[in-house]
């Protein structure tokens, strides 16, 4: 069931916030948690048993991991926490990655003369997310930074929260754990603050992200004898604004439903395409995940703290790492190296600290976003010969223009719309709108919350009715 249509803006969605609101607080976690297995298992299916025995196993461990006051069992507790992270990988690893594992071992196999069968699952919606979260789980309360949850239903309320489960954001237990006891206040104005952020998301996903994404499809599908400049760089460009607002919208809307719920979830985007560095670029981009890496990989590799190589070394990990967390294929290993290359190349050169002068600024930003924009070819493409050979088109110019198949992709309202959406390459990095049409009280966040609840949502919501949306794109990681 995705957020974009029907049955869960007009059914689910209502069904949920009226029971929330008319229940006793006592209620609200056993409300949000069945409603979140609803929901997950209206898309997963018969995966649902999946996610039902991992949040088994973590919430069973979890007392385990906790320190005592002189932490006399630490052993122990070592033992148990990496039992149970493995036992988290090990899910993660044979339904995302055995399938691309099995195929390179069968390429290996016929290179020998030989065969190797190969392994055909099903991803689990949501398994790179919720693994992200029991991982989460195990090490804050192994550290000491919260308690365990002594409570099954508030555990699944965590875990399974509906807003988060299929997409992110990543909200690691110690963002959340003092939200989840059942006194918790939620007020009218929860739902009043959170539904602008829910309309905004909604808006990015389905008035841009999803009236782009048919010349998108267009332009990746073109084979390499018919690729073009305008097509290879229209495309990139075009799956670029799509990605950001498709994920970005995803994210508004999570933290407007989980606002609506009573809680506050983390936010994810920050004006990405303002960045003027890479390094900026990625504090900006998805900063659930960066967090995550960041405390769970980054900095018990060591950080930076001891010494270039080894800080390069961890950098490489950790973008290998997110790289191959997005999806098993080698097109996301190269994204994620790409990416970490020029991190490293920032740091190694400081060129981490944006220039102050306005010249050499506004050419990082831009070089910034040429960088971006190569970069996402690799993560949309099929494979890695097709953009490769992408990638090659938009460094060699031509006067070939569109093939017949993209020129009809490219319609006048899908070229407004990307038009209207290259406006943010220009935006200054602040504020933030999605913060700023839920929190602030000010005359230019009303003026936007006001468009946004009028305008925006009743074209969104006309849109929705006809069927024009499509899935979220992160939903596939």
């Amino acid at each position: 069931m995705s957020f974009a249509t029907p049955l869960f803006l007009w059914y689910f969605m209502p069904v949920v916030l009226v029971a929330i609101l008319v229940a006793p607080r006592s209620w609200r976690n056993g409300i949000i948690a069945v409603a979140s297995v609803f929901f997950y298992a209206t898309a997963a299916g018969a995966d649902t048993w999946l996610l039902l025995t991992t949040m088994v196993v973590n919430f069973v461990t979890g007392p385990l991991l906790e320190p005592d006051q002189w932490d006399r069992n630490r052993k122990r507790r070592r033992t148990i926490l990496f039992a149970v992270i493995a036992f988290d990988l090990a899910i993660l690893a044979i339904w995302k990655y055995a399938g691309f594992a099995t195929e390179q071992l069968a390429a290996l196999a016929r290179i020998f003369g030989g065969d190797f069968p190969v392994t055909h699952l099903a991803l689990p919606i949501g398994i790179s997310f919720y693994t992200f979260h029991h991982i989460s789980y195990a090490v804050d309360i192994y550290r000491g930074e919260r308690h365990a949850a002594r409570n099954p239903v508030a555990f699944v309320a965590y875990i399974a929260m509906f807003p988060q489960l299929v997409a992110g954001p990543i909200v690691r237990y110690r963002e959340i754990a003092d939200q989840l006891p059942q006194q918790r206040s939620h007020r009218l104005d929860d739902i009043a603050s959170g539904f602008p952020r829910f309309a905004l998301g909604m808006c990015k996903k389905v008035i841009i992200a999803d009236s782009l994404s048919p010349f998108v499809s267009a332009c990746f599908a073109t084979p390499d004898d018919q690729m073009t400049f305008s097509i290879a760089w229209l495309g990139a460009i075009a799956y670029t604004l799509q990605l950001y607002f498709d994920f970005s919208g995803y994210s508004d809307m999570a933290i407007g439903l989980g606002r609506m719920l009573g809680f506050r979830l983390p936010e994810n985007f920050a004006r990405p395409y303002s960045s003027v560095t890479i390094t900026e670029f990625w504090r900006r981009w998805h900063m659930s995940l960066s967090r995550w890496f960041r405390d769970y990989v980054y900095i018990p590799l060591g950080g930076n703290r001891h010494g270039a190589a080894k800080t390069y070394r961890n950098l490489c990990i950790v973008f290998v790492l997110t790289g191959f967390w997005h999806g098993a294929n080698w097109t996301f290993l190269v994204w994620g190296l790409f990416h970490g290359a020029l991190l490293i190349i920032e740091r190694g050169f400081n060129l981490e600290a944006a220039p102050t002068r306005r010249g050499p600024r506004i050419a990082r930003r831009t070089l910034t976003m040429l960088l971006v924009v190569i970069g996402w070819v690799y993560f949309r493409a099929d494979d890695m010969t097709s953009a490769s050979a992408m990638v090659g088109h938009m460094f060699l110019p031509d006067f070939d223009g569109l093939t017949d198949i993209a020129d009809s992709a490219l319609t006048n309202q899908r070229l407004l719309v990307m038009i209207a959406a290259l406006a943010i390459l220009f935006m200054p990095a602040q504020p933030v709108t999605g913060p700023l049409i839920e929190s602030s009280r000010s005359r230019s966040a009303t003026v936007v919350r006001v468009g946004v609840m009028t305008v925006g949502l009743a074209y969104a919501a006309v849109l929705v009715a006809s069927g024009t949306f499509s899935p979220f794109l992160y939903n596939q990681f």
